[in-house]
């Protein structure tokens, strides 16, 4: 049996935040900007505070089954959540996404690679 690999990705907005935390979260933005944006097993959390009070988590998982995607979808829900309440930062819309990488269809230039492998 293979490994499924899983991306999950986590969104919500900051809600109530102080002057505080909001001059903390500018102060950081260059950390968390979205051109750097990439799927970790820690999590990576991108956001741009100055603009719209959105964010995203993305989380990099992985499970034996198919099934697994929802403990991984889970875990990442409760990682963004920790993450968020430990800093005292409040939140609303949570809401999550995840695909299955080995479900995913392959690229143009996959499916050339594959094809010459098959050859």
């Amino acid at each position: 049996m293979s490994t499924r690999t899983f991306r999950v990705t986590v969104r919500g907005v900051f809600d109530g935040l102080s002057d505080e935390q909001r001059a903390a979260l500018l102060e950081r933005a260059a950390e968390h900007d979205m051109l750097h944006a990439a799927f970790t097993p820690e999590g990576h959390l991108s956001y741009d505070v100055a603009a719209r009070a959105a964010f995203t988590f993305r989380f990099l998982d992985s499970g034996d089954a198919e099934e697994d995607i929802l403990e991984a979808t889970e875990r990442a829900e409760n990682a963004a959540r920790s993450w968020l309440e430990e800093r005292g930062y409040g939140y609303k819309k949570l809401r999550s996404s995840a695909e299955d990488l080995s479900q995913a269809p392959l690229g143009k230039r996959q499916r050339r690679e594959a094809a010459k492998k098959g050859a």
